[in-house]
């Protein structure tokens, strides 16, 4: 019989909520049933249903500072009311919380209920909703050592949570119809795609490399998940390349086991996944990025020689940057600093603070 219920408040994008869904297999592992909290018809709602996690939705309002819409605060303050409805219902033993304006009706309608609550911060920058409940959170958990805006003395490191699977790369390639000689560089915009990656990698990728795919020595190949909705434009744009592939969505544990090289967002969770699998990264952070926690996501990975750091702004510089760290030497420079960011063990670190805050409240 499973333990009384941990509810995992999260929502909004794939970075907020995979590492819940690690978290969740994890403590399922060592019998403690999870539920997830977040907005009502929200991405994270599909997820938990994949998962089998049982969902309770909420509204939930995003507080836009530069630009307060009222009918967002109403969201919001509805969120909190249905949020603390629920949690009352359930009578959780403790509330995680992984930001996002999803978590938030989740987060403090806990602490308004004396629940102990457990954030965990996957950003290099503390986000607004994180700060809002700090002031009574149990425990503060981060995917950083060190995160901007947050105290060194509330500081815990865990790592980012991520699925800890990895795949032979003869049968990654095999899955992605991927050939076994070229090098493979995955291009990944998270959970949804990326249009400016779209518009902008596969002329950069061209001009480096030619028509032929060759960039000096090295041929390459490359996997780009573009998001669903932008799949039927952009084929017509690779089509005359025929070592550019790209797919609505990919298997990312395939496409990860096999690639060389990856050019992608600074979402916490892509560049965890980076490190996880050892893969050098060339990150462009989405200028819009709430308080722009990607570039300090991006600068903190550059900083440790893990990737390379290329601005919206400087996306002319691309194909040049790529040539650089395609060389071997620099890869393996990258890879081998991939591995001292590894998140290799993080859900498991974080289920153990989850449990010591449980175990505190009787």
């Amino acid at each position: 019989m499973s333990q009384p219920l941990i509810v995992l408040a999260t929502g909004g994008t794939g970075g907020h909520i995979y590492p819940a869904v690690a978290l969740a297999q994890e403590l399922a592992k060592r019998g403690y049933a999870s539920a997830i909290l977040g907005m009502d018809g929200g991405m994270e709602e599909r997820i938990a249903r994949q998962e089998n996690l049982p969902f309770y939705g909420v509204s939930a309002g995003k507080i836009d500072r530069s630009k307060p819409n009222p009918m967002e605060v109403f969201k919001a303050a509805r969120g909190f009311t249905e949020a603390r409805t629920a949690l009352m219902r359930i009578k959780p033993k403790v509330v995680v919380g992984f930001g996002g304006y999803a978590s938030l009706p989740g987060v403090l309608s806990a602490q308004s209920l004396g629940i102990p609550t457990v954030l965990h911060e996957q950003n290099a920058r503390l986000g607004l909703t994180q700060k809002l409940a700090l002031g009574r959170a149990k425990s503060v958990t981060t995917a950083y050592p060190k995160v901007q805006g947050l105290p060194e003395s509330r500081v815990k490191w865990v790592g980012m949570p991520v699925r800890e699977k990895r795949m032979d790369r003869k049968e990654a390639l095999s899955r992605l119809n991927l050939q076994e000689g070229p090098l493979t560089v995955l291009v990944m915009g998270g959970s949804q795609g990326s249009l400016f990656l779209n518009q902008s990698v596969p002329g950069a990728l061209e001009g480096a490399c030619g028509i032929e795919g060759l960039c000096g020595e090295y041929g390459i190949q490359v996997i780009h998940s573009t998001g669903p909705r932008w799949l039927t434009e952009m084929v017509p744009k690779v089509q005359h390349l025929s070592w550019y592939k790209v797919t609505g969505f990919v298997d990312s544990t395939a496409a990860w086991s096999c690639a060389d090289i990856a050019i992608t967002r600074a979402g916490s969770g892509t560049l965890a996944e980076a490190a996880f699998y050892g893969v050098p990264v060339i990150a462009v952070p989405l200028s819009s990025s709430a308080d722009n926690h990607q570039l300090f996501n991006a600068k903190a990975v550059e900083q440790a020689g893990a990737g390379r750091l290329v601005e919206e702004s400087e996306i002319t510089k691309l194909g040049e940057v790529f040539k650089q760290a395609l060389a071997s030497d620099q890869r393996k420079k990258m890879r081998d600093a991939a591995a001292t960011l590894t998140p290799a063990g993080a859900a498991a670190r974080l289920a153990d603070e989850v449990l010591r805050i449980r175990g505190g409240q009787g």
